[in-house]
C-alpha cells in the first residue's frame, strides 16, 4: 500500500471525518492521491483532515451537509470551479436513522442522504469524470441489502418506517442506482462499482437509546476495524486489477454476487427516474453514455 500509484490522481470522499471514509481517505493519501475529503466542520473533522494533509499536501476538505440538496449543489459547484479532473468519486457516506425524520427539503434522512445524495452527486460531477477518463464511481453499499425489497409506495418511511428496514431497502436502492449508473456510461470510460465494507466499528447509528446503544457497543467488540473496512474503496479506487470493470459488486477486495433484486433493470430505471424527480431540476443529468 506504500506504492505512489494515485500520484496525480484527484480523489473525493465522501463522509471522510471518521470510519470507514476517514481510513479511505488516509489509505489514498498513502499511495500519494489528491484527496477531497468531504465532511461537516468541526474540531473532530479538523483533526481527522490533519492527518490526511500530513500524508498528501495538495489534499483539501470541503464542507458539505449531504442532507441538503442546495450544499450538495454548492458542493459540486465549489470542486468544479477549483479542479481540472476527478479521478475517483466515492460516495461514502450514510446514515441509519433510529426514527423516521426529514431533511431541510422535507424528504426522509436515511433515502436523502444514502441513495439521492449520490446520485445527485455524481451526476453534478459527472462532466469531470468523463473529461478525467479513465475514472472511476465507487459506491459504499452494505449486506444490509439482503432480504430487503424495493417498496415504491413507501420508498421514503411513508406508511411505515424500520430503521433495519429504511437502511437495507436504501442500500438495495444504491446498489441498483449503481448498476444503472454502469450502464449507462458503458463505453464512455467511467466506471461504476459498488461495494460491502463488512461488518465495521463505525459511528453509522448515532441515535439510538441509551440501553440498545450500549448493547451495540457490545456487539461492536467483536466488528473489524475502519481501516479493515476500508481496504476494497482503497481497491476500487486504486487497483489496476479493475481500471475497466463496471457493474459490480465487491467484498473484501473479490468480485462477489449482489442480492438478487440488485439487478432488476426495470427497478432500476424506475428508481432513477423517481431520483431525478426528488432532486428537481438537472441539467448535468445523464441519460446516455455519449
Amino acid at each position: 500500500m506504500n506504492t505512489p500509484i494515485m500520484k496525480g490522481k484527484v480523489c473525493m470522499i465522501t463522509g471522510a471525518s471518521s470510519g470507514i471514509g476517514k481510513a479511505t481517505a488516509l489509505g489514498l493519501a498513502d499511495l500519494e492521491a489528491t484527496v477531497v475529503a468531504i465532511m461537516r466542520k468541526s474540531e473532530k473533522s479538523e483533526a481527522a483532515f490533519a492527518e490526511i494533509k500530513a500524508k498528501s499536501q495538495d489534499s483539501i476538505s470541503m464542507d458539505a451537509d449531504l442532507s441538503s440538496q442546495k450544499s450538495i449543489r454548492k458542493l459540486a459547484d465549489d470542486f468544479n470551479s477549483k479542479f481540472e479532473r476527478l479521478d475517483v468519486l466515492i460516495n461514502n457516506a450514510g446514515v441509519n436513522c433510529s426514527k423516521r425524520t426529514l431533511t431541510v427539503d422535507g424528504l426522509e434522512t436515511t433515502f436523502a442522504v444514502n441513495v439521492l445524495a449520490p446520485f445527485l452527486l455524481t451526476n453534478l460531477l459527472l462532466q469531470k469524470l468523463k473529461t478525467s477518463a479513465p475514472s472511476r464511481i465507487v459506491n459504499v453499499s452494505s449486506d444490509a441489502a439482503n432480504g430487503a425489497k424495493l417498496d415504491f409506495q413507501n420508498l421514503q418511511g411513508e406508511k411505515k418506517y424500520g430503521m433495519f428496514r429504511s437502511y437495507g431497502q436504501s442500500k438495495l436502492a444504491l446498489n441498483l442506482i449503481t448498476l444503472e449508473f454502469a450502464r449507462r456510461l458503458e463505453g464512455s470510460g467511467v466506471t461504476a462499482n459498488f461495494l460491502h465494507p463488512g461488518l465495521v466499528r463505525t459511528n453509522l447509528v448515532r441515535d439510538l437509546n441509551p440501553v440498545a446503544q450500549a448493547l451495540l457497543s457490545f456487539v461492536k467488540l467483536f466488528f473489524g476495524s475502519p481501516e479493515k473496512g476500508a481496504r476494497t474503496s482503497i481497491f476500487l479506487a486504486s487497483s489496476p486489477e479493475v481500471e475497466k470493470v463496471s457493474g459490480k459488486y465487491f467484498a473484501k477486495e473479490k468480485e462477489t454476487q449482489a442480492p438478487e433484486e440488485s439487478y432488476d433493470e426495470a427497478s432500476a430505471k424506475r428508481l432513477w427516474e423517481k431520483c431525478a424527480e426528488l432532486t428537481g431540476p438537472n441539467q448535468n443529468l445523464i441519460q446516455t453514455a455519449s
